[in-house]
């Protein structure tokens, strides 16, 4: 009890002071962020934000044809020095008519202008005509000579200075809506951007999910902790990329040369479209037959490694010639159809998509396959060889792939930098990047394995997240300046993000499988891509087109963001008539946005519940 005592002062102090710390920097807080009140008890704040609400809520969708009424009124500015007051004689009629009162005053002066026989609830500008000069009008109000339902309006104006012996005019400019109502420009300029808005984030999704997929497994803990691999495997299949990929871009651009020149005969493209499938399916069933029973000799299974090198090669011919065949039809569609033209693009488009997507694809290829085969002959030669072997492997190999790996960094950091000093920037880095690799070859026992899954793990965690921090707005700077202003730059931005974030979300799920059928598969012995297909692939799909489709849904939103610095979509739009103060047009645009957004978080929200 003594204790209780004691501790309840103290206690107490504390709360106090916590609650005066909170209350300090909460206080901070609004002296950062500038709260001040008084700007919205400001009068000129006020009027803007009647004016712009008001704006805001008359969207610019819908408009009439309008037909005007004109009629002027006389006035004498300034009143005739001998102090006689002119007299103007107002007849009976039905036509519209206006009145001034006085009919006579000074420049500034206040005068009441009543306007008769007008359409009812018509409205439209008074205006003051000079007499000197009746094409100079000076506007007294817009919008202010609103008829009531008998036709009839009352405004008072003041006289600018224009002063003259002459008779002088107000005119009042009358309209009234006629007919049914149309779309205006601005609608339809809406219309049109809202769609370029959604594909744009259907591209993006698109691109970004299949890129996305492949990164998943690599940044999934629990697929990536068993891999392990001896020292000599690790670093020959280290050093088998670069010169694979080398290998690869060679041999694609030699093809490209070779095709290039016979792209744009149709009749070629035709008959490689046909053939070289038939040569390619006949190739693979031949280098891979499903009855082999028996274990190949030497030479048949190097005959069978030239057969699929040769497939190869007819394969990248083949997919030139498809890309020449796109772009001939393309061509001729786009020529022959007016309306649908932009179908014949499309395909030109996929075309030239497809020759830049060839060499990255024929370069990946070549460096997996060469790093996989120099893997597997540094994996039996740890296997196979004794202690005193592969401990020289080891080292070799180790000094190899560190040289390889730190030169590369060094020719990036040269190049970034362009310091001009090789010696320093490429062959510092690779003696270095030779002696860590001897280093590491020393203190790893010869037949050891490592985890070189956790390695690419951890590189790849570090890659989505260091790419998921930065935002889509930034990206689409960067890509604006890259292929100019407009959608295209959007989906290359939305792209990239959505490939880190998706990486990120599925990796996340392939982390929580169950691992039971993971076990079962491993256990038959079934090799990595085996595993996955059949023991992660079935657990994943649902929640990974649960994702999918939440991501389509956030890139339609976050491509109204990035139209703000020209990614093109609806949010270019806006900004201009943000800028330009034409609310009622950015109004329609928001609404626009609001409706899209609405309808895209029902459609997934309910494909993801059906995916589940």
């Amino acid at each position: 009890m003594k204790d209780n005592k004691n501790s309840s002062p103290l206690r107490s102090l504390g709360i106090g002071l916590a609650v005066l710390a909170v209350l300090v920097i909460y206080a901070y807080g609004f002296e950062v962020t500038k709260v001040n009140l008084e700007e919205l008890r400001s009068e000129q704040r006020q009027s803007s934000l009647i004016r712009v609400t008001r704006a805001l809520f008359q969207p610019d969708f819908l408009e009439y044809e309008q037909e005007s009424q004109i009629v002027n009124g006389i006035v004498y500015v300034t009143c005739p020095t001998d102090g006689s007051i002119p007299q103007v004689e107002v007849q009976e009629t039905t036509q519209p008519y206006l009145t001034v009162s006085p009919v006579c005053a000074e420049a500034g002066e206040v005068v009441t202008v009543e306007g008769f026989n007008f359409a009812p609830n018509a409205k439209g500008p008074v205006r003051f005509v000079p007499g000197n000069d009746p094409t100079n009008l000076v506007e007294l109000g817009n919008d202010v000579g609103q008829a009531n339902a008998e036709g009839y309006f009352k405004v008072e104006v003041k006289l600018p200075n224009r002063p003259s012996d002459e008779a002088q005019y107000i005119r009042a400019t009358i309209r009234k809506n006629i007919g049914t109502p149309q779309f205006t420009q601005t609608a339809k300029d809406t219309w049109d951007k809202i769609i370029e808005t959604v594909f744009l984030a259907l591209l993006a999704t698109t691109f970004g999910t299949i890129l996305a997929i492949p990164l998943s497994f690599m940044a999934a803990r629990n697929l990536m902790k068993p891999v392990r691999s001896p020292l000599a495997s690790i670093s020959l299949s280290t050093l088998g990329w670069p010169l694979g990929i080398a290998i690869g871009v060679y041999v694609v651009n030699l093809i490209n040369n070779f095709t290039a020149p016979i792209s744009t005969n149709f009749l070629i493209n035709i008959l490689s479209v046909i053939l070289v499938p038939i040569l390619v399916s006949f190739g693979v069933r031949w280098a891979l037959p499903q009855d082999d029973t028996s274990v190949p000799s030497s030479s048949i299974r190097f005959t069978r490694l030239g057969v699929l090198l040769i497939v190869t090669l007819i394969s990248l011919f083949g997919l030139y010639q498809f890309a020449g065949l796109g772009t001939n039809l393309g061509l001729s569609i786009e020529s022959a159809l007016s309306s649908f033209g932009f179908l014949g693009s499309f395909l030109v488009q996929v075309s030239d998509i497809l020759r830049i997507t060839i060499p990255v694809i024929g370069a990946l290829a070549a460096g997996g396959v060469l790093s996989n085969f120099l893997g597997k002959v540094g994996q039996r030669a740890s296997e196979r060889l004794s202690i005193g072997p592969v401990k020289i492997l080891n080292i070799i190999s180790s000094a190899l792939a560190g040289g390889t790996i730190m030169g590369l960094i060094g020719w990036l950091i040269e190049w970034l930098y362009q310091i001009g000093r090789p010696e320093l920037t490429f062959w510092g880095p690779v003696i270095v990047g030779a002696m860590l690799g001897i280093i590491l070859a020393l203190f790893t026992k010869p037949k050891d394995t490592l985890p070189i899954g956790l390695v690419i793990y951890t590189i790849t965690r570090t890659i989505l997240n260091t790419l998921r921090s930065v935002e889509a707005l930034v990206m689409a700077i960067v890509f604006v300046i890259a292929v100019g202003i407009g959608p295209f730059a959007g989906v290359i931005a939305l792209g990239l993000h959505t490939i880190v974030s998706l990486a990120k979300l599925y990796s996340e799920q392939v982390e929580s499988i169950q691992p039971g059928p993971l076990e079962a598969i491993t256990a038959t012995g079934a090799n990595r891509l085996q595993t996955i297909i059949y023991a992660v692939v079935p657990q994943i799909i649902p929640p990974y087109i649960s994702y999918t489709m939440y991501r389509w849904d956030i890139n339609v939103r976050m491509s109204t963001i990035i139209g703000f610095v020209g990614g093109g979509g609806i949010g270019f739009l806006l900004q201009q008539n943000i800028n330009l103060l034409n609310y009622r047009a950015a109004s329609a645009q928001m609404i626009a946005i609001a409706i899209v957004v609405s309808i895209m978080d029902y459609i997934s929200s309910v494909l993801r519940e059906k995916a589940v």
